[in-house]
């Protein structure tokens, strides 16, 4: 493991400066400070990303940017990764501006926030990179190396104990994961987890990897397997909560399907190594799960409606109706309703009507709907924490 510093920097502005306390001698008039955008909300479209104020969904700033975009959030309350054709980069939603702070990256994949640092997977390279998420706030961190003995559609999860939890594989398959301790030695592996994809950080600060057969679960220096209920249970894209050892995952359990529109979704329980199915009565997508503020599991169903599901009684409690019946399309890349929940709102796209709404949680209540220029298809906020 190694610590760097990367020869990249924010684009300086007057606000930067000021913050500084850099002296400046007599001269021109400084430049209008950049503009703060109140609890922002970010979205990819095809060929750019809006920054919406979060108080009334209105669009900030319309930020041109070819190609197919991803998001998540960076860690901290200001930032946000944008994951584009060439590595991942920083977006400053709170002043609606794309930073020059790059992490170069081929083929770049999961960014992971827990404790304090963000982890960056390459998948062309198996590289990753870690930091303190903070050091945002001043430009360029430094960063931690480690790579993977392959390259491949991976995923890492750095610990508060400094343990890096990696995925183990190679372009043609994933196997488990290994544990690393500080120094990126191994600790301990699980190699019964084909197809891996997708992690969740539970309460306790137990990591869920999703498998082809179930689950491994992380928790207290020993690796478990959770094994599916059907001969092909697919556990991939996953939310966590630090308020519920419970992890709500998707489920698939067609290997052959082109297009599987599962109809039910996986909790599992960090706490006993359990896995229950929950059966919702419609279909969903991969952007379709989220947590709310007390660890309740959401999903925004095909039928336009968020289900609540308790994660202990795994039955779904209450559904929401946000917006009209809806299908998902064959691309994966193509845009479709998506779910992101900020504390105890829940945002939800509408990419055929060109909108966003805003639901309080705790009432159910739609609380605002913003328009927008162009169809959404990603969405994340800056958030702190995992």
């Amino acid at each position: 493991m190694k610590r760097v510093r990367l020869p990249i920097a924010v684009a300086t502005t007057a606000l930067a400066l000021a913050a500084c306390g850099t002296e400046q001698a007599a001269g021109p008039a400084p430049a209008e400070p950049a503009r703060t955008v109140a609890d922002p909300i970010v979205t990819t479209y095809d060929g750019g990303i809006l920054v919406l104020d979060g108080t009334n969904l209105a669009v900030a700033q319309d930020i041109p940017l070819p190609g197919f975009n991803r998001l998540n959030p960076a860690g901290d309350a200001e930032h946000v990764m944008v994951s584009t054709s060439t590595g991942f980069q920083v977006l400053d939603a709170a002043h609606a501006e794309l930073t020059d702070v790059t992490f170069p990256a081929p083929k770049p994949g999961h960014v992971v926030r827990n404790a304090g640092r963000t982890v960056l997977f390459s998948d062309g390279t198996g590289e990753v990179t870690s930091f303190d998420t903070a050091e945002l706030a001043h430009g360029a961190p430094a960063t931690d190396q480690h790579t993977a003995a392959e390259a491949h559609h991976g995923v890492a999860v750095e610990l508060s104990t400094g343990q890096m939890v990696l995925s183990l594989g190679n372009e043609e398959e994933r196997t488990g994961i290994a544990v690393l301790d500080e120094h990126r030695h191994e600790i301990t592996r699980n190699e019964d987890c084909p197809g891996v994809h997708g992690e969740a950080v539970a309460q306790g600060e137990a990591v869920v990897i999703g498998c082809e057969n179930g689950a491994l679960i992380y928790r207290d220096g020993k690796i478990t397997k959770v094994a599916a209920p059907t001969p092909y249970g697919r556990i991939g894209n996953q939310a966590g909560s630090e308020h519920s050892p419970v992890v709500l995952g998707d489920y698939k359990q067609d290997e052959h399907a082109e297009l599987e529109r599962p109809q039910q979704v996986a909790l599992v329980n960090t706490a006993d190594s359990s896995l229950k199915l929950v059966d919702l009565g419609t279909s969903y997508t991969f952007r379709s799960l989220g947590r709310g503020p007390a660890g309740e599991a959401l999903v925004l169903g095909t039928d336009g409606q968020l289900h609540v599901i308790d994660p202990v009684q795994a039955r779904v409690v209450r559904s929401i109706p946000v917006i009209g019946q809806w299908e998902e399309p064959l691309e994966w890349q193509q845009p479709r309703p998506a779910l992101f929940v900020r504390g105890g709102t829940a945002y939800v796209t509408d990419p055929a009507k060109r909108e966003i709404h805003a639901i309080d949680l705790a009432s159910g209540n739609k609380t605002a709907t913003g328009a927008l220029p162009h169809a959404p298809n990603e969405i994340a906020t800056p958030i702190a924490g995992h």
